[in-house]
């Protein structure tokens, strides 16, 4: 979720791997010769710029390019960090033709590099970061946000148990546990109080919408966890999927339209800009799946309240030396700041 302008080349590309997520890179040489298809070495590996939660790693041979995503080392929270789910889900949905990355091997093994990993294909295209858009030209942005919508609601219009995705998670109550997912996630990463927190943990459960649909929801859907074509205004992968589960498909979207209301969309000219006004990116996804989108001030509480968690849980990783990015001492000073917005949202439908 973008605080501010982000510029696509502070965090695209690879870097030097970093001395903390040092691996013996001859061990997995080893590994992907024996479970990886079609694979040959020698093998060269980097580090991807950007994110801090599952370092993701870029591996180069003479034939072909594969990411590598693993769960980070030291203590972590007991459901974090689920590479295996992750590797799981974009199998599954790769079998139907939606766009993810190609899923070649998962390692359980942490003897291998350390930590459990999967490796999948390396999808080349176009990652952008900043959501106005500000390297494409005024008649290309509305095609990419309607791609990105539309591509969401292709994801939501999957039958979790036809594509065999019927027990990744718990069909029903998907707020219910969520509110009390990411507060217990709260808790054991404290570092201090927060009394809008609080009083979300207590008002949310307790106002509960009621849930129409089950779906497959990827829990981060934001612009740049997606490549898009080089050239064309189409996702050829969805990335990071790493809190997908099965669930309430209203939690997915609306936390795509909290963009419009936040620094980066919020308060622009959006008209002049040729990108979709929070109406029209309604309407694209209600055209893909029929559904209707309730009042908003709701879910734009919930949400904000669970990127308060998730940043509340970085703030513990950096206490605790676990965080995979310099960039994750930046996030976690979010939290305060995340929970006094969530709350001014929970007010707005009815929140005393």
């Amino acid at each position: 979720m973008s605080e501010g302008v982000r510029r696509d080349e502070d965090y695209s590309g690879t870097q030097e791997v970093e001395e903390r997520h040092r691996f013996d890179e001859a061990s997995l040489a080893r590994w992907m010769q024996d479970h990886v298809e079609g694979y040959r070495g020698p093998l060269t590996v980097r580090q991807f710029r950007g994110g801090q939660s599952n370092p993701t790693y870029r591996l180069d041979t003479p034939q072909r390019s594969y990411v590598l995503r693993r769960k980070p080392f030291g203590k972590l929270m007991p459901s974090a960090h689920a590479v295996d789910r992750e590797f799981r889900v974009i199998s599954a949905l790769g079998k139907q033709g939606f766009p993810v990355a190609y899923a070649y091997g998962l390692c359980t093994d942490e003897a291998v590099i350390g930590a459990m990993f999967y490796v999948m294909s390396m999808v080349e295209g176009r990652v952008l970061w900043d959501p106005t858009l500000p390297s494409l030209r005024r008649e290309e942005k509305y095609p990419i946000f309607t791609a990105k919508i539309e591509t969401l609601g292709r994801l939501h219009n999957f039958d979790p148990e036809a594509i065999g995705l019927g027990d990744f998670g718990k069909p029903g109550n998907y707020f219910a546990r969520q509110v009390d997912r990411w507060t217990k996630i709260y808790r054991a990463s404290e570092t201090q109080h927060i009394p809008e927190f609080e009083k979300l943990a207590e008002w949310l459960p307790a106002h509960l919408p009621q849930q129409e649909r089950v779906s497959v929801v990827h829990g981060d859907y934001r612009l740049d966890n997606m490549i898009f074509h080089p050239t064309e205004p189409r996702v050829i992968a969805v990335l990071d999927w790493e809190l997908a589960t099965l669930g309430d498909p209203m939690a997915d979207f609306t936390y795509l339209l909290l963009h419009w209301n936040l620094p980066g969309l919020g308060g622009l000219d959006l008209e002049a800009m040729n990108i979709p006004t929070l109406e029209e990116a309604i309407a694209i996804y209600s055209r893909i799946t029929g559904s209707v989108v309730p009042d908003l001030n709701w879910y734009f509480a919930y949400n904000l309240f669970r990127l308060a968690g998730i940043t509340q849980g970085i703030a513990g990783r950096v206490r605790d030396g676990t965080a995979a990015s310099a960039k994750a001492l930046e996030s976690a000073k979010r939290t305060v700041p995340l929970s006094k917005q969530a709350w001014e949202y929970a007010q707005k439908a009815g929140a005393q």
